[in-house]
């Protein structure tokens, strides 16, 4: 058992609290990961205020790096003192999910009640989507991490655990967007901003970005899109067709917002696809007239962490990176303590910030 400090919700919509906790070590097929560095994501905000329900106490957090301080037995090709992304997609590897690739809709639910985090007064707190990982250190199965090396700052590495991976994961693996496509990204946040550079990187001819804020279309601009279409326009795809008459091959919504998704068939063209990659919370509702998907051969598709299978994908995002195709560092927007945690999430709150990182005064 290890002591360690943690942010813990203990009633949504409030403040998180610093608070001592028990961390059990890792069983046979777990790994204990010290942390480094851990993302504030927007999932994250959502869970705290309430948005999807969900077991309290928690900790949130599941965007992180740290170092493997103790393995399992079965934790395989992992072992003490490597470096390694924390990400919340755990696999059993033996589910149909699992079993044809695509690990991020494993159907095995691990059990919340067993899972690795005590309070002072030993009652459980949940290790919130797999990991609880707004924590000094997390306890976690060892699919959920991937060794990766020392060159990658630890605040800019984290993010590939997931607005990386969801964002660029969302334009090649669910949307396989093809070169010379239209894409519209809707949202140029830092899930959206991946989502450009996945577009980019897929050999999209026009990359059409569409958010409230110029700032954020000059950010788009700066990651790779070509054009920008601000959404306060009263029919912001009529803009869009004079960019590409035919209308979008790929409509990738990047945000949680409600009128995002109601507005966004309006930019496909024949036989294009809908990305789902932002989560409103649940009970939200939209409207579509069915008739015209039909007639135009449209579809509608959601993507859970860029459908990513880590061992995959993280080497070649990494690659990437060190050739200067893959933006990391340019997305960090703040670096914070633990114990101001509740600033860090203020600042994505209020919606300037790419992503704000929690670091950890550790080695790694």
């Amino acid at each position: 058992m290890t002591k360690i400090h943690a942010a813990v919700c203990r009633a949504f919509g409030q403040p998180l609290t610093i608070e001592r906790l028990d961390l059990s070590d890792p069983g046979p097929d777990e790994v204990q990961v010290r942390m480094k560095a851990v993302a504030v994501c927007h999932s994250d905000i959502s869970f705290a205020d309430g948005g999807w329900g969900g077991q309290l106490p928690a900790v949130y957090g599941h965007e992180g790096v740290g170092r493997v301080t103790a393995a399992g037995a079965q934790a395989r090709g992992i072992a003490p003192g490597d470096r390694v992304l924390v990400s919340l997609i755990r696999a059993c590897h033996h589910c149909i999910n699992c079993a044809s690739g695509h690990p991020a809709h494993c159907e095995t639910v691990a059990d919340a009640g067993a899972g690795p985090l005590r309070d002072g007064a030993g009652e459980p707190v949940l290790a919130a989507m797999n990991c609880g990982a707004f924590a000094e250190a997390v306890t976690v199965h060892s699919s959920q991490v991937v060794k990766i090396d020392d060159t990658i700052p630890a605040e800019s590495a984290c993010l590939l655990s997931c607005g990386v991976i969801t964002g660029v994961g969302a334009a090649i693996n669910t949307a396989r967007i093809r070169p010379g496509q239209t894409v519209v990204v809707i949202g140029a946040g830092g899930v959206g901003l991946n989502a450009i550079q996945g577009a980019r990187i897929a050999g999209a001819a026009r990359i059409v970005a569409v958010d409230m804020s110029r700032a954020k279309l000059d950010d788009a601009r700066a990651f790779g899109a070509t054009h920008g279409i601000l959404a306060s326009d009263p029919a912001p795809w009529n803009l869009l067709r004079e960019i590409a008459p035919r209308g979008a091959d790929a409509v990738l919504i990047c945000t949680g917002s409600l009128p995002a998704y109601r507005n966004a068939l309006s930019y496909l063209g024949q036989r294009g696809t809908a990305v789902l990659v932002g989560m409103p919370h649940s009970g939200q509702m939209v409207e579509y007239e069915p008739v015209m998907l039909a007639a135009l051969g449209q579809g509608i598709v959601g993507s859970r962490m860029g459908d990513t299978v880590l061992a995959r994908d993280i080497p070649w995002m990494v690659e990437l990176y060190r050739q200067g195709r893959l933006k990391l560092d340019e997305l960090v927007s703040g670096r914070w303590r633990l114990d101001q945690i509740n600033e860090a999430i203020a600042d994505t709150r209020a919606g300037a910030a790419r992503r704000n990182g929690i670091v950890f005064p550790t080695p790694g």
